[in-house]
């Protein structure tokens, strides 16, 4: 009897952490084809990057990530990028997106979609959407 618990407590820890390892591998696989992140995050040079959110410093997103900003005159409009709800605008904003095409749509506070414009990021580019 004290022989079997002997086994099964050293049998115990294996069988544990082969069964984690292999739950943890399809999973992973599965999640990096399915969910796509897009990270806006508004870069200012000169604010600390310890009060960032993202746990690395502006100049790691000024060398990595390109910006969009938007002109807005006497407007309120809620901006979407990629389908994806980013931020409620009334004057001009800056947003830091990854380099690529993306789909920006300002719409008003009615839920009308009134400016639609794709447009192509580039690394350490600012691209400049005037919307009268």
């Amino acid at each position: 009897m004290l022989r079997t618990i002997g086994r099964f407590s050293n049998l115990l820890p294996v069988l544990l952490i082969g069964g984690l390892l292999l739950g943890v591998g399809p999973s992973v696989g599965l999640a990096q084809g399915t969910k796509r992140v897009i990270i806006v995050q508004r870069f200012n040079p000169f604010f600390p990057y310890y009060v960032y959110p993202y746990p690395y410093a502006p100049y790691y997103v000024a060398a990595n990530y390109g910006e969009v900003k938007i002109d807005m005159h006497h407007q309120t409009a809620e901006v979407y990028i990629d389908g994806g709800y980013a931020a409620t605008i009334t004057k001009p904003k800056k947003f830091a997106l990854r380099p690529g095409n993306h789909e920006i749509s300002l719409r008003s506070p009615d839920g009308e979609t009134f400016y639609h414009q794709r447009v192509a990021v580039t690394v350490g580019e600012t691209t400049k959407l005037r919307v009268s």
